[in-house]
């Protein structure tokens, strides 16, 4: 089973990079670290270049709105030459709350944005000519952006979950960030991706289904809490993020767990609107169970198609991260 990490900075910088290498050591194929509304998380990327040696290091994710794509570019750059060639750069189209409410942005023509971010980050990162007719970006002055490059091409994975940025990811990316993603769908994702690769004259695998995997542990306390903690993230992503997120659930096979849940949330029912989210739901979405099944449930996923599944950094002591990787990989 591929996998890769999502790994923030903690209090300690130092100790985080420890976590980090033990990853590395286990075969983590990507670190990937996002910012929403928090601090940036270029610096931190620059530390994770700088201290780590096979790993990939990639945003998850950073929007197509806050920064140029001429800007992100250029961080690339510097940090393709710092790893010596090892990034991935994760974009999105974030939600319209962040970008007009944290930025001041207008959140205007999302998937639009993130086709031409996507073609001017690689005209600018395999160093061509920046000569682009687009509907949003005109540039036509011809700017190189010069670099000892260790490569002239950067991955681009791109967080989408509706019909049509699937299609367009598939069209133009190197990779997916699916969240929330059920297990029972990956076939289905896999079908659209290779179909829009193909259509656009690429190859049908050229798309890497990186999902984020939220990893819930039975039998080692209160598992009602532990049970209510993995159906915290689907009640928020349903009732307070955009309205994409739970169409995506609802389209997926669960309205009747949507509708209900968001019923309740709009009495401001918390307990009625968690508990509306099915025992099923969960079980479908997130990897849930006693530690003995964790591996086994994570190598079914791969095997359903989630290629480079993205788990969570295990929070504690260093120690204590690299005995619960080792027991979530089921690692002897």
């Amino acid at each position: 089973m591929r996998f890769g990490i999502l790994a923030g900075v903690g209090r300690d910088w130092r100790e985080s990079i420890e976590k980090v290498h033990i990853a590395e050591s286990m075969g983590c194929e990507l670190v990937a670290t996002g910012e929403a509304w928090g601090p940036s998380t270029l610096p931190w990327m620059t530390l994770l270049a700088a201290h780590t040696h096979t790993t990939q290091i990639g945003t998850s994710i950073l929007n197509v709105y806050s920064r140029s794509p001429g800007a992100i570019a250029q961080e690339f750059a510097m940090l393709e030459m710092l790893s010596k060639g090892r990034m991935v750069c994760g974009l999105g189209s974030s939600g319209h709350r962040v970008i007009e409410h944290f930025h001041g942005v207008p959140f205007d023509r999302p998937l639009r944005r993130l086709r031409e971010y996507t073609e001017i980050i690689n005209l600018l990162i395999k160093g061509e000519r920046l000569d682009y007719e687009g509907e949003i970006f005109t540039m036509n002055r011809g700017f190189r952006l010069d670099y000892d490059r260790p490569r002239d091409h950067v991955p681009v994975y791109i967080a989408a979950i509706t019909p049509r940025s699937i299609r367009q990811t598939g069209e133009i990316a190197d990779g997916i960030f699916p969240i929330h993603w059920p297990k029972g769908q990956f076939g289905s994702l896999r079908k659209a991706l290779s179909d829009a690769s193909e259509s656009a004259g690429r190859s049908r695998d050229a798309v890497t289904i990186a999902p984020f995997t939220n990893v819930y542990m039975l039998g080692r306390g209160d598992d009602e809490a532990t049970w209510r903690a993995a159906r915290q993230p689907l009640f928020h992503y349903i009732n307070r993020m955009g309205d994409f997120y739970w169409n995506m659930l609802a389209d997926n096979g669960f309205e009747a767990e949507v509708t209900a849940s968001r019923s309740a949330w709009e009495k401001r029912d918390m307990d009625g609107a968690m508990d509306a989210i099915s025992e099923a739901m969960v079980r479908e979405i997130q990897v849930i169970g006693p530690i003995e099944s964790v591996a086994e449930q994570l190598a079914e996923r791969s095997a359903l198609g989630a290629e480079l599944q993205l788990i969570q950094m295990p929070g504690g002591s260093t120690a204590h991260a690299g005995r619960r990787l080792e027991e979530l990989l089921g690692r002897p």
